[in-house]
């Protein structure tokens, strides 16, 4: 009866002379608005890709009239979400690649890849990704041998699911020129018996990613296309890739000018000298969807392929602390050129060695209190004496809550029980400028972003592991989650005063989801259903 009543109004008052015309209506909705007060509203209006009334459904049904209606029947409705910290064009390469996650043996993966060579008898490389030797009944790193087995002829280039280690076979070695001898600063070839056994952590995966096919522009459109369809199926509207070329960032300006490619990126710029002196010639570039403003950089690895670097030594692996990927003189040296411009440094910390380290640069050339919004992505491992540094020089934490949840597992092992606790603090970080911009550094993790509510919430596996959460001083409650998947990544990306909210005058990105993420139980929370996701007023996606 409530929603013919409002159907009625409408078709009333749009008789009436006073009415303004809108694009878009939607009414009948439970709206979030993510506003300073954290506001609900019920209804609001779209004109050219803005939110130009918010309200109850009988008032702005009475302001406006639209040829477009939608009745929400009572369901949820939050701004656009975001992933601030993702790869985005990887996630495009990975959906054309064997897919290796979750599986739980080397020989599980020889029967995908075998698969995946009959489904493409063309392919000369055989490139795969996802896996993760903690989840098979053996831990320990893989070798060649069975991959040899498998296929003498073909090279195959894996990449383990944290993108901070390779496996390969003897083929790709060759190809590559590896040998006993091969170093490779910020980076390991990794032997034994003084061979090397087909890993490579780190930086050495350059040697066989160079070699892997180029593709063509048209693949390259491809992928992201894939990418921007899996993504709107799960409400992202706008995503931070964490590490880009200049030359796909420009062809991803082309194919959104064009009307192609609709959804939102904020694209760091994988860091070298020669990107660093190129990108600040040109400048930050801000376009309706396109955010050019930051760039990547690498301090460490990743912890589970013991490349994060630590201050004291693995306990599981006491021999080494992890490594740096660039030496310190290297990373002042571009951490100094991007504080005498407008960009932003955004720099991959795992290891509470790394973490110090760069919370150090920055302070020493941010100087205090600032408006730079410089960005520690990960913040994995922070020691205690280092947490009030996000504080006193306004960085931002830019954190994955699934990691938690993922790590949880083994994390104790690498780091010991008393260092564990120094892990995956966001409420800690959080509290430090009361911001954190939340992500889920897909395809390292999975693409939805209800994993990450779940996980920064109740700090728990699908199946509810462990009890009561892990670590749960770490948790977040609902409201700062999603503060920190739309307005609190917004503003990292420095969109807070355009995105991030439904509020009057901001781009209506909102999405549409068929239970209340404030409200549903924990254990529905990563099953939840996007039903529409709307950029700028235009349906991208809705569910059949």
């Amino acid at each position: 009866m409530k929603n013919y009543f409002y159907a009625l109004c409408a078709a009333f008052l749009a008789a009436c002379s006073d009415q303004k015309k809108a694009d878009l209506i939607v009414y009948n909705a439970a709206v979030y608005t993510v506003d300073s007060t954290f506001s609900k509203a019920s209804a609001f209006a779209v004109k050219d890709g803005k939110f130009v009334a918010v309200g109850d459904s009988a008032t702005v049904l009475a302001q406006f009239q639209s040829d477009s209606l939608v009745d929400a029947q009572g369901k949820p409705v939050y701004p656009g979400l975001y992933d601030a910290h993702a790869h985005f064009y990887g996630l495009g390469q990975m959906l054309d690649q064997a897919d290796l996650v979750d599986t739980q043996s080397p020989e599980e993966i020889i029967e995908r890849l075998k698969k995946y060579q009959a489904e493409h008898p063309d392919a000369v490389w055989i490139i795969g990704r996802g896996w993760d030797q903690n989840d098979w009944p053996v831990k320990e790193f893989p070798t060649k041998d069975i991959l040899d087995k498998a296929f003498p002829n073909n090279p195959v280039y894996l990449t383990r699911i944290d993108g901070h280690a390779g496996w390969i076979n003897s083929k790709a070695l060759q190809l590559a020129k590896i040998t006993a001898d091969t170093q490779v600063e910020g980076g390991l070839v990794v032997q034994k018996n003084g061979q090397p056994t087909g890993v490579l952590i780190d930086r050495a995966q350059q040697l066989v990613r160079a070699l892997n096919p180029t593709p063509t522009k048209e693949e390259i459109t491809s992928k992201l296309l894939k990418a921007q369809q899996l993504c709107f199926e799960y409400g992202l509207t706008n995503v931070g890739d964490a590490g880009m070329s200049p030359e796909i960032i420009d062809h991803i300006d082309s194919l959104q000018k064009a009307g192609i490619l609709k959804i939102r990126l904020y694209p760091m710029v994988n860091v070298s000298q020669e990107n660093i002196e190129k990108m600040l010639k040109k400048g930050i570039y801000v376009s309706d969807r396109l955010n050019v403003r930051s760039f990547k950089i690498y301090a460490d690895g990743a912890l589970g392929s013991r490349g994060a670097c630590l201050l004291k030594p693995y306990s599981d692996a006491p021999e080494t602390t992890g490594f740096l990927l660039f030496s310190p003189a290297e990373l002042e040296k571009w951490i100094s050129q991007l504080a005498n411009s407008e960009f932003q440094a955004n720099t991959h910390c795992i290891g509470d060695s790394a973490n110090r380290l760069m919370l150090n640069l920055y302070a020493k050339y941010l100087k205090g209190k600032n408006n730079r919004r410089w960005r520690i992505e990960h913040a994995q491992i922070v020691d205690a004496a280092d947490v009030s540094k996000f504080g006193e020089y306004n960085i931002l934490p830019s954190a994955q809550p699934t990691h938690a949840t993922s790590d949880m597992y083994w994390a104790g092992q690498r780091l010991g029980k008393d260092r564990e606790k120094n892990g995956y603090i966001f409420k800690t970080l959080m509290e430090q400028n009361q911001k954190i911009a939340l992500g889920t550094d897909f395809p390292v993790e999975a693409v939805s972003p209800f994993y990450t509510f779940h996980s920064a919430v109740y700090r728990q596996d699908a199946k509810g592991f462990p009890a009561g959460g892990y670590q749960m001083e770490g948790a977040l409650s609902r409201e700062q989650t999603l503060r920190g998947m739309t307005i609190w990544s917004a503003y990292g990306n420095f969109e807070e005063g355009r995105l991030g909210s439904i509020e009057l005058g901001k781009a209506a990105d909102f999405v549409i989801l068929e239970k209340d993420l404030m409200t549903a139980p924990a254990n529905e929370l990563r099953d939840l259903k996007v039903l529409k996701t709307y950029v700028a007023g235009e349906k991208v996606f809705e569910r059949k």
